[in-house]
């Protein structure tokens, strides 16, 4: 997918901010969409999806995997990068329609290391936090979306900070990055069976990151 030769050769535009969030809204056509969703499946048959807990114990209703060099991980020792599956295994390599994402709106950033892959579905949500266990917040946090519908929620830089909120769509693209790098986020619900993208139904968000 070459979004630059699209869009005429230039670097694509945002079409709404939040929070200082660029939201580029109906990014991926509903082909590219298919695409992703397929590099996507590979994925987990490699690395199948699975459930967390938070540091209290408490289980996560969003359920994850990833790819690339880091995946992530959560238990009672708390929030961490890990180079492995559960299972042993290592991290499937991050699909190259995903990583033409990136080229497009990462700017100058070096590769990602991390493809975290958060699938929400029926009633599952995710509270507000920071993106914060990352080396270097000068490179962007890329979020992809696929599926379902999403109401998705900025605040600032302190949890106590006013917050807005927006629908994200299938085929939705934002980009926390410069001011808004380390702006609380989360989606407080999403709106199951929204979208035929998935069989199941449900949203897939694909989340970028530059780790070390």
């Amino acid at each position: 997918m070459d979004f630059m030769k699209f869009n005429g050769g230039s670097a694509p535009q945002p079409t709404v901010f939040i929070g200082e969030i660029s939201v580029f809204k109906r990014f991926l056509s509903p082909s590219d969409q298919l695409l992703l969703v397929e590099d996507l499946r590979q994925v987990a048959e490699q690395a199948p999806i699975f459930s967390l807990k938070t540091k209290s114990g408490k289980p996560m209703s969003v359920r994850v995997t990833a790819a690339g060099e880091f995946g992530w991980f959560s238990n009672h020792q708390g929030y961490r990068y890990v180079s492995e599956h559960p299972s042993g295994a290592t991290w499937p390599e991050i699909p190259a329609s995903i990583m033409s994402i990136w080229q497009a709106l990462a700017g100058p950033a070096p590769s990602p290391e991390c493809c975290l892959i958060n699938y929400y579905g029926e009633g599952a949500k995710m509270g507000l936090h920071q993106d914060r266990d990352e080396a270097n917040f000068n490179w962007p946090v890329v979020s992809i979306s696929l599926g379902d519908d999403a109401l998705f929620r900025v605040g600032g830089r302190r949890r106590g900070d006013k917050t807005s909120s927006i629908w994200l769509q299938s085929g939705d693209v934002a980009v926390m990055g410069g001011a808004a790098r380390l702006n609380y986020h989360g989606v407080d619900r999403i709106k199951f069976g929204s979208s035929r993208l998935l069989k199941s139904s449900g949203r897939l968000n694909v989340t970028l990151r530059v780790v070390t």
